[in-house]
């Protein structure tokens, strides 16, 4: 079990640089957790290409749902004090610090690609890179 960030969900449905990634990481582990946040993030992204019109509503929506069917099951409410904790020891922001919360929580790793988490929490956060070469 792993805990994984939005941008890794992302990526493995929206076609990229980083999809072949998302996906080993997911061969790796099938189980693939996270807090509840990552609907929202997961959304935004898709919003932001229908606006952009690099995906069809019609292909966000199917996506959306196929990401929610990934996932179902796999997440989690996380306790506002240990996500306060964890961003007022940090540049993290809140949002970033739920994922956080939830791999101590779990005892599991962070996959993610953003570069702050992985500075901050390198005890905990890991690149797509890094956990598909150790795994």
């Amino acid at each position: 079990m792993i805990v994984v960030d939005a941008n890794v969900i992302v990526y493995l449905f929206i076609q990229g640089d980083h999809t072949t990634e998302a996906k080993s990481v997911l061969k790796a582990d099938p189980e693939w957790t996270a807090p509840y946040l990552w609907r929202s993030e997961f959304r935004n992204v898709l919003a932001l290409y229908v606006r952009k019109k690099l995906l069809s509503l019609t292909d966000a929506l199917a996506m959306a749902l196929e990401a929610e069917a990934l996932m179902d099951g796999s997440e989690y409410e996380v306790a506002p004090a240990a996500v306060l904790n964890l961003a007022a020891g940090s540049n993290c922001s809140a949002y970033d610090c739920e994922y956080v919360a939830l791999a101590l929580n779990l005892n599991v790793p962070l996959v993610t690609t953003d570069r702050q988490l992985l500075q901050e929490f390198s005890s905990t956060a890991v690149s797509m890179e890094s956990f598909t070469r150790e795994s």
